[in-house]
Formats: structure tokens, sequence, C-alpha cells
């Protein structure tokens, strides 16, 4: 009788046991064909950096399916001005760290959180088919309209006054400009024939047919040209900007960078 009732109590332990691993396996399997939940990104990134981040977006959405990146370009005082009024942003990448600064003063971006990325170069630039005999920042006096970007919320019209300021010529072709909301609106004025020079990223000019560069600024004469981008605090998907924050530092991306003429300072 008690063989009996120990092979009987064996035997319920046992299939007690398989239902246990059974109902694991069975959660496992309900979690596992669960899609991840879909999430939008909104990322505020300067104007010259359109080119190379639609590149990252496409490689980034490919290995984050549930991710879909939505940008927000323009001029990074602009932008700025947008999430310190509450703007739902992500992420930010300025293109100067002045306008990046406020925000992590301001608490929005945790000093942590951020970094500075990449770096660009100033470039003076022409109609492609210009015959007026430009050759460098002192030539533009000759000229009669200039266009850079809007000095106090475009971080290119910053340091292109900078430069000519250094060059002591601002004074002589301050008359002469045509201002610009962004970088790119600055090369479009050039592309079409709307101003005779305009001074732009050389990451920008180098994506244009219809522009040539014929000097570019030496260091000396402007800020350094740093490119900062962090993850802002309130982000309402901390998880995936904080996976996108890490994906611009790879190596992959770091090449599109450097293809569209950003200088890598990791």
């Amino acid at each position: 009788m008690k063989r009996f009732y120990l092979l009987f109590f064996s035997f319920m332990l046992l299939l007690l046991t398989l239902s246990g691993c059974s109902t694991q396996d069975d959660a496992k399997k309900k979690k596992q064909d669960v899609p991840e939940k879909k999430v939008e990104l909104t990322i505020s990134a300067a104007a010259s950096l359109q080119d190379a981040l639609n590149g990252i977006k496409a490689n980034f959405e490919k290995e984050h399916q549930n991710v879909t990146i939505n940008y927000n370009f323009g001029a990074s005082g602009a932008l700025q001005q947008q999430i310190s009024q509450g703007a739902p942003v992500d992420l930010f990448f300025s293109a100067a760290e002045d306008k990046f600064n406020k925000l992590v003063q301001a608490g929005q971006i945790e000093k942590e959180k951020g970094t500075n990325l990449v770096g660009n170069e100033l470039v003076l630039v022409v109609p492609k088919d210009s015959n007026k005999d430009i050759k460098s920042f002192e030539d533009l006096p000759k000229l009669d309209k200039i266009s850079i970007g809007t000095p106090e919320s475009v971080p290119a019209g910053q340091y292109a006054k900078e430069t000519l300021e250094k060059l002591n010529i601002w004074n002589a072709v301050e008359g002469k400009v045509v201002y610009g909301k962004d970088v790119r609106q600055v090369l479009t004025y050039v592309e079409t024939g709307n101003v005779d020079a305009g001074i732009v990223y050389k990451t920008d000019a180098l994506v244009s047919k219809k522009v040539k560069i014929v000097a570019t600024a030496k260091e000396s004469t402007h800020a350094p040209i740093i490119y900062p981008v962090g993850v802002i605090k309130n982000s309402t998907h901390p998880k995936e900007a904080q996976q996108f924050y890490d994906y611009l530092h790879n190596k992959e991306s770091m090449e599109i960078f450097k293809k569209y003429g950003f200088k890598g300072l990791q």
C-alpha cells in the first residue's frame, strides 16, 4: 500500500512540474509574440545636419523597426527657443554650444547626457557660373549683395559676422547683407543668383552643384564650430531617445558625418 501511495504522489508531482513548465513556456511564447510598442521620436536639429541625419535615420530605423524618427530642422537659436517654451522634443542637435548650453543651464538637458559630437568649417561661396573676381573674404566689399544667416539665431551667421569683423570688413559690407533664416536659405540665395556670394558651412556647400567654394575662413577668425547633441530631460521616450543618441556615436554614423564634410570630435 505504501508503495502505491508513493508512486501516486510521485506521479502527481511529475504532472504538476510538467504543468508549471508548460505554463512558463506559454507565457514566454506569448511575451515573444507581443510586438514592440511603436514609438515616434522628435529630433530638433540644425539645418546643416539635414543630409547626414537623413542617411543615419534610414540605418537606425532598419535596426529599430518600432521607432520612427521625425526631424525638425531649422536654425539652432529658433529650435532652442521652441524647446525652452515646451515644444515636445526628445533630442536636440545644435550647431552652436551657446544655444545648447542654455538648455543645460535651464535643466532641460542633463550635462552628462550631452556631448560635442562633430565640427564644421566656414566657407565663402559664389554661384557656379559667377564671373565676379572673388577669391577671398577680403574681396567682399566689391560686391552688391552678400548673404549670411541672421547672427542672433543662426550660428553660421554668428560665425560669419565674427569672421568679417576679425578681417575688419564688416563695416564695409553690413549694408549689403541679405539675412537668411537658416544656413540652407543662405545657400539657396547664392544658388539662385539672388546674391553675389554667401557664407555657409563647408558641409552645405559640398552638397550643392550650383555653388563653388572660393575661400575657407581661418579657424582663428571665429569661435570653434562645434555641434553638441543631447537627450531632452522630459522626453516622453527616454529609452528610445538614448538609443538614437548612442547610435549617433557609432562608427557607421560617424562615417556618414565625415562623408558630408563634418569633422569627428570623439
